[in-house]
């Protein structure tokens, strides 16, 4: 492991290759490996690329890897696809996606499985942005499954989160409303030649404002948000309370490559947002809060788990519910116990 952790910090991306293989596969000293990784991290921009299917987002991210290295600019890649229900792997793996940038060898793209987690990512993911940020690349972007009610997770793991909507998506708008308004960092209307472009892009202006009236009258400060905030073409705002964000609407034909610069200038100007406002260093907390909460309710499952294998199997817990010597409650008080036993014992 320390071998390939060092080859890895070398440049070596057949050790990155190796490792995120490792990690996606949960392979013996898996943890050992992300856990020497993590002190060489904190560097990466993580861009989170979401959206309804049938948007874009893998043109796009196509689009947005190319001119990163135009810039000079390395990029890892990480294209989160639905899980096979038989094999838990990638169903839509094809790099066909990433079509521009095939051969350079400074653009790492891997698909990786959803694993069924509701958030739209799995804990492996996680890891493999440790991994690329180890490995030194400058832009990691993260394509999602694809927007919904659940799709949160990226809004833990990615600096920031671009929202792809296609034009004339009434349906896709009023689901925004249910909930991933709240992750967006900017709004981007792909395809925007097509017709009900500036429609979208409206009814996207509008949501806005009402999220910001919402905010304002949760915050007491309805009636002088007008006065108090400015906001500029880059979404960024002002207000008497110091700075603050507000989500940018980008359009962009993916395709052709149009309004690739703006939509980059905004992602910039997003990231300068973070590190000046100390956001930057929020959104780290809350990450890895969130990921020490995931591990521990992951490792404790598997302990009870294989604390029911060695007491029978869960069969047997269940017949005793149904003929009422027990109940669940009691059940899970009597698994638990030697656990609550074993913390006791440490504490003290």
């Amino acid at each position: 492991m320390t071998s390939l952790v060092d080859n890895l910090l070398d440049g070596d991306h057949r050790a990155l290759a190796r490792t995120i293989t490792k990690i996606e596969d949960r392979a013996p000293g898996y943890r050992d490996l992300v856990s020497q990784l993590h002190e060489h991290t904190g560097h990466a921009d993580v861009i989170g690329i979401t959206g309804s299917p049938g948007a874009g987002k893998s043109t796009l991210v196509d689009k947005m890897a190319e001119e990163y290295r135009n810039r000079g600019l390395t990029v890892g890649v990480i294209a989160i696809d639905p899980s096979s229900p038989f094999t838990g792997g990638a169903v839509l793996g094809d790099r066909i996606r990433m079509a521009s940038n095939t051969g350079d060898m400074d653009v790492f793209f891997r698909s990786m499985s959803a694993r069924g987690t509701l958030g739209g990512l799995s804990t492996a993911t996680t890891d493999a942005v440790k991994a690329l940020d180890a490995f030194g690349k400058d832009k990691i972007i993260i394509e999602t499954v694809g927007a919904g009610q659940n799709e949160i997770d990226i809004v833990r793991t990615a600096d920031t989160v671009a929202v792809l909507v296609p034009p004339a998506s009434g349906d896709d708008v009023q689901m925004l409303k249910a909930g991933i308004l709240e992750i967006a960092d900017l709004f981007v209307v792909n395809k925007a030649d097509l017709d009900g472009a500036n429609r979208t892009v409206q009814e996207l202006r509008e949501m806005i404002e009402m999220r910001r009236d919402e905010l304002a009258v949760a915050t007491g400060h309805h009636g002088t948000v007008e006065k108090t905030r400015d906001e500029d073409a880059t979404g960024d705002a002002t207000d008497e309370d110091g700075p603050s964000w507000s989500p940018s609407i980008v359009e962009t034909v993916a395709k052709r490559g149009d309004g690739l610069d703006e939509l980059l200038s905004v992602l910039d100007d997003h990231r300068e947002y973070l590190v000046e406002s100390g956001q930057l260093e929020v959104k780290a907390r809350n990450r890895y809060a969130a990921e020490i909460r995931r591990l521990l309710r992951e490792d404790t499952a598997d302990l009870l788990a294989e604390e029911i294998e060695e007491r029978g199997g869960l069969d047997q817990f269940v017949d005793r519910v149904l003929d009422r010597e027990t109940d669940p409650y009691a059940v899970a008080d009597e698994l638990l116990e030697p656990i609550e036993e074993c913390v006791e014992e440490k504490r003290e």
